[in-house]
């Protein structure tokens, strides 16, 4: 029974995990390094600025950045190369357009 509680709660963690950003000055202070792509067929995540934490459910892409670093699921550098970074975004216009390209760099947010 312990076991099986313990099962449902890293699942529930897993499906409530949200996207709460906050962007670092140095590369050194970083979770993951981000370059932002000039298209979305360059990207492995399009991303959507959402206005609200509560609309930054999962690692779909919608991302809500936070004012103040403690409060941050990720701490993120914008790198200026994409050589320099280990995953590429395209920033999107619609929430509908928000979503991973390629999938196997899904792990790095989690």
């Amino acid at each position: 029974m312990r076991k099986l509680l313990y099962i449902f709660f890293l699942l529930y963690l897993h499906s409530s995990y949200s996207q709460k950003f906050f962007s670092v000055e140095y590369k050194s202070q970083a979770d993951i390094k981000i370059f932002v792509v000039e298209y979305k067929s360059q990207a492995d995540l399009c991303v959507y600025k959402v206005d609200y934490k509560s609309q930054a459910k999962g690692n779909e892409g919608l991302w809500y950045f936070e004012e103040y670093k403690s409060q941050a699921d990720k701490r993120i550098y914008f790198a200026d190369y994409k050589s320099d970074s280990d995953l590429t975004i395209f920033f999107v216009d619609y929430k509908s357009q928000a979503g991973w390209q390629d999938k196997s760099k899904k792990h790095l947010l989690y």
